[in-house]
């Protein structure tokens, strides 16, 4: 007879299994799901992290995971110039959409100021504040027209 276990410390090979077992049961509705990890990270001159992104994508979606930067870099554009690497990575994956998600207190605005519409959320979630969830169609982009896929390309 099967049990039910609480594992308060899986290991990575029961995670995957669980992971392995879904993918097998949605490939013939969904196709391959071409997942792949992304990270964009900022470091200082010391090599330490101060910022980044991470997420992955999957299907011809991107999601944004987590996108963090210290107060010291906070206001002069790394946020803008990390999602528009994010939102090119991804359209070179065959990604046509993005989704994630913030909470009230973290950066609505600056999302919605990149292009993103809500299409959800949760009031209350935590200590009051809202859990928004957000999508972006993405258009294709040039890299004429990107000014971050400039610097890096000289």
């Amino acid at each position: 007879m099967p049990r039910i276990d609480v594992d308060l410390n899986p290991s990575q090979a029961d995670w995957d299994e669980v992971n392995r077992g879904l993918t097998a049961f949605n490939a013939p509705f969904t196709g391959a799901d071409n997942y792949q990890r992304l990270a964009i990270f900022i470091r200082d001159e010391q090599d330490q992290i101060i910022g980044g992104l991470t997420g992955e994508t999957y299907w011809d979606w991107l999601y944004v995971e987590n996108l963090w930067l210290h107060e010291s870099i906070r206001g002069q554009d790394y946020g803008t110039q990390i999602m528009t690497l994010a939102e090119a990575e991804a359209r070179k994956r065959g990604c046509i959409r993005v989704h994630l998600d913030t909470l009230g207190f973290q950066a609505l605005g600056f999302y919605q100021k990149l292009g993103y519409s809500l299409y959800g959320q949760i009031d209350n979630f935590i200590n009051g504040y809202a859990r928004y969830y957000l999508k972006k169609e993405l258009k294709e982009v040039t890299s004429k027209d990107n000014p971050i896929r400039k610097k890096t390309e000289r």
